[in-house]
């Protein structure tokens, strides 16, 4: 076996021992001697397999792959080399924790050289976890992938009945485990039935055993709480309950659970996603049963409190209903009055009536009296005298409006006639227009010797002809 310090392998010690293999190699062999590659792979392989047929050797995990084969492929590497390996799914199998990459980790197993490529690698057996045992990382991964699902949630734990009628107990029928248990719960309290599901607690099979007794008791759901535990003992022998199986029974379960595995200071899975936690399965049994004589005296003091209460109520019951009967009076002094208070509201109603009457038809008296004066007869009447009088008045200033605007219209037609053309022409005065274009001329300038003029008199009108034209 050729080890480094650190558990490395010694390069410089590998190097000399091929380069001393290859020189006696090539002292037997003929004179120029070929060998073909396969034939070279094979000797080099026939050489690592005997030099390095189990060696030890850590680095981190890198570029790792699980193909559907369930062998396990990855690159071990330190800050300066790397090397391929596989851990074939045999080995694989008794893994306890999961392998990841950036893991550091200690291997066992031998180098040799994959043929087909060339190239030479690391065949595992074992592989350890670097500064922490393989259990303890097995715990902390499956803690850690449960918590993220949620098996640890508060929410999904159930409270764990006050006075259970009957106990499921999940544990080794042998051992001290379940003696200690029975006396105490027959201790506390001697009624409680007992139902015993007997299963390994360690060992192979013991988590498919601790699963399938929780999964019965839920089938049957004969007991009101589980009791699942064992005695103390290393992490290897409390492995059974930090199993995934286990677990998931416990976290399914309709049926409250109390996790009691090992001493107080350990911790498994179970603990975790039980509905309660105890420390030891002693304390298991002391949670779930509480002691019976303790009970009595509560039970006794709550009886003394109730009976109290019921007396202090009685009490002031009592008082109350004194006051009440001082307070009821007879009741045919209520009907007495009752009467006296009708008879009153009668008399009252009769004078209200004999008065509201009085006032009503004093009312309809004053209203037939202004009625008879907005008789409509009368008004017709003094409408009519009313209208004729208005049309006298209308026909009075009718004519005199007539009359004012008919001497208006005369003065204005004075006024027009004064300003007439035609008036003009009456004195005398004749309109000259120039022929045939009827232009009034004002100027005889603007007409030559011979041109035709029309001349408009007050009565007729002239053709002529200009014979002479004199301009002033």
């Amino acid at each position: 076996m050729l080890l480094a310090k650190g558990g490395a392998i010694n390069k410089d010690l590998i190097n000399s021992e091929l380069i001393t293999l290859n020189y006696e190699l090539m002292m037997e062999l003929p004179f120029r001697y070929i060998l073909t590659v396969s034939e070279l792979t094979q000797e080099i392989k026939n050489i690592l397999d005997l030099k390095f047929s189990d060696i030890w050797i850590e680095g981190e995990i890198s570029n790792l792959r699980i193909p559907p084969s369930g062998h396990i492929y990855f690159t071990l590497k330190d800050d300066f080399s790397q090397i391929r390996a596989v851990l074939f799914k045999m080995q694989a199998r008794t893994l306890r924790f999961v392998l990841e990459d950036g893991l550091h980790v200690v291997c066992r197993g031998r180098v040799s050289v994959y043929e087909r490529r060339g190239e030479y690698q690391l065949i595992l057996e074992e592989v350890e976890p670097k500064g922490i045992g393989a259990l303890q990382l097995a715990f902390l991964q499956l803690k850690d992938r449960l918590e993220k699902e949620g098996l640890f949630a508060p929410a999904h734990k159930k409270p764990i009945p006050m006075i259970p009628q009957t106990i499921g107990i999940v544990t080794s029928p042998t051992g001290a485990v379940i003696r200690d248990m029975l006396h105490i719960i027959h201790r506390r309290f001697e009624n409680v039935h007992i139902l015993l599901h007997p299963v390994r607690v360690q060992g192979e099979g013991a988590p498919l055993e601790i699963a399938k007794a929780i999964e019965d008791f839920n089938k049957r759901m004969n007991v009101d709480v589980i009791i699942v535990g064992r005695g103390g003992g290393s992490l290897e022998d409390l492995w059974s309950f930090n199993e995934e199986i286990v677990a998931r029974a416990i976290y399914h379960s309709k049926i409250p659970i109390v996790s009691a595995v090992g001493h107080e200071t350990d911790y498994t899975i179970s603990d975790f996603v039980a509905d309660l936690r105890a420390p030891t399965p002693s304390a298991a049994a002391e949670l779930v049963v509480r002691d019976k004589r303790e009970i009595k005296n509560t039970l006794h003091y709550l009886e003394e409190r109730l009976e109290n209460q019921i007396l202090q109520t009685l009490q002031e019951n009592r008082t109350n209903l004194s006051h009440l009967k001082k307070m009821l009076t007879d009741p045919r002094k209520m009907i007495e009055e009752y009467f006296l208070r009708v008879d009153d509201l009668v008399n009252r109603f009769r004078i209200l009536t004999s008065w509201t009457l009085k006032r009503k038809r004093e009312r309809s008296l004053h209203l037939s009296e202004r009625l008879y004066l907005q008789n409509p007869i009368q008004r017709v009447k003094n409408l009519r005298l009313a209208i004729s009088e208005i049309g006298k008045r209308l026909g009075q200033t009718m004519r005199y409006s007539v009359e004012i605007q008919r001497q208006k219209v005369e003065g204005i037609f004075g006024k027009l006639g004064s300003l007439s053309p035609l008036s003009i022409l009456q004195r005398g005065y004749s309109i000259t227009r120039m022929f045939p274009s009827l232009q009034i001329l004002r100027d005889a300038a603007h007409i030559r010797e011979g041109d035709k003029v029309e001349v408009r008199l007050h009565k007729g009108t002239l053709l002529c002809g200009v014979e002479k034209v004199h301009d002033l």
